[in-house]
């Protein structure tokens, strides 16, 4: 995939009517927005095509409605919070490409937003209906894609809209694919990639990526007890997907083959069974990998495995990480995950955290101004780690 893609500072876009897609999937509650990061992360794209005079047509998805109706999933919330960080009326239309929107778009002067109702509110937007993608376009004159944490998926409004417009990507997308595009076509070396969270299937086709790509391989959290298992190690309780067991045979063999470095926890914290509630008091002990007691789970790396991983980490020219490495919502296992938070706020490397709970933990423990880039997309990360095309910016023109 061509990672150098045109962005809206290589098009003219004064006075033309700019349909802009974002990611406003903000979490609310009672009606409200309970975090505005998402519509906070836009502004600057927002602000560049209202100073520039373009006639700029917001839209997005919100929840899942499924092609209904649901007044509880309207964004006229964002809307009503987006007028407030412009300091300008934000123009609700009351459908998606509809009459309304349509009346509202020709009406627009230079300098004006409005933003669409929830694109998912029609059914064909998920199966990139070319009529609601036609439709779409007939708003504007350009296409601008902004929202990466939907780039994965061809949708209506990410992808199909620029098979009959001039397409470019906003300054949120522009970032994600030059910075990661970057670190995975050319990166600077030693490359370090660490890869976390609950299960090997997940990131089957991520791991055989990367091991293409990188010097050394760390696999931590639920996932690294299907390699320890893969060794012949006893994991007792822990997480394990025993269909997978090859799999991970045949990955460490092919580490091996090419010279990776693959790291692996050499130590552990277990508990008797995992905390209920996640965030309750629990009772560990430490113990290695390869002595994981029968009636015990592990839960977190061990302090050996955090020294391990954060050395790999603060040697490296260039890292990426994707997935905790232990259940880091509960204080007690979350200092493998803070080890690691740590050790990538103390490189010097450029280091990239993959969207989800990578980023939700870097944000929680107070290390996001620490880290190069985080992903704004947690599914779409992965797939970009993975190599695969992303929809929403393969549609993009290329420089």
């Amino acid at each position: 995939m061509n990672y150098n893609k045109k962005s809206i500072e290589d098009i003219e876009v004064a006075g033309k009517r700019v349909l802009c897609r974002c990611d406003f999937n903000v979490p609310t509650k009672g009606g409200k927005i309970t975090s505005d990061k998402r519509i906070v992360a836009a502004l600057p794209t927002i602000k560049y095509l209202v100073d520039q005079g373009a006639k700029v047509i917001l839209c997005s998805h919100m929840g899942k409605p499924k092609g209904e109706w649901k007044p509880e999933l309207s964004l006229k919330i964002v809307a009503d919070r987006l007028s407030e960080l412009l300091g300008k009326e934000v123009i609700m239309a009351s459908d998606v490409a509809g009459e309304d929107s349509k009346a509202k778009a020709a009406a627009l002067k230079n300098g004006d937003v409005m933003l669409l109702e929830n694109t998912r509110y029609i059914k064909g937007e998920t199966k990139n209906d070319p009529e609601l993608s036609k439709a779409l376009a007939d708003l504007a004159d350009v296409f601008v894609n902004d929202a990466f944490g939907t780039a994965h998926r061809a949708h209506s409004s990410t992808a199909g809209v620029a098979d009959y417009l001039p397409a470019v990507c906003g300054y949120l997308v522009e970032k994600e694919v030059s910075i990661m595009g970057k670190a995975l076509a050319n990166p600077e070396r030693p490359f370090v990639a660490i890869l976390g969270g609950a299960k090997v299937s997940d990131k089957l086709n991520v791991i055989n990526n990367l091991l293409e790509k990188v010097d050394t391989l760390i696999i931590g959290g639920g996932m690294a007890y299907t390699f320890l298992a893969a060794k012949g190690y006893g994991v007792g309780t822990s997480l394990l997907d025993a269909e997978k067991i090859d799999y991970c045979k045949e990955m460490m063999a092919k580490a091996e083959a090419k010279g990776v470095n693959l790291l692996l926890p050499i130590d552990t914290v277990v508990a008797s069974e995992f905390p209920n509630p996640i965030d309750g008091e629990v009772s560990v002990e430490t113990v290695a990998s390869d002595a994981i007691p029968a009636d015990k789970m592990g839960l977190d790396i061990g302090e050996k495995t955090r020294a391990l991983f954060a050395d790999a980490a603060k040697n490296a020219k260039t890292v990426v990480w994707n997935g905790p490495m232990g259940v880091f919502e509960n204080p007690t296992l979350a200092k493998g995950t803070i080890a690691v938070a740590q050790a990538l706020a103390d490189s010097d490397a450029v280091t990239i955290v993959g969207g989800g709970d990578s980023a939700a933990a870097c944000e929680q423990l107070g290390f996001a101004n620490e880290i190069t880039h985080i992903s704004t997309g947690g599914g779409a990360s992965l797939e970009f780690l993975e190599g695969l095309e992303l929809p929403g910016i393969a549609c993009l023109q290329d420089k």
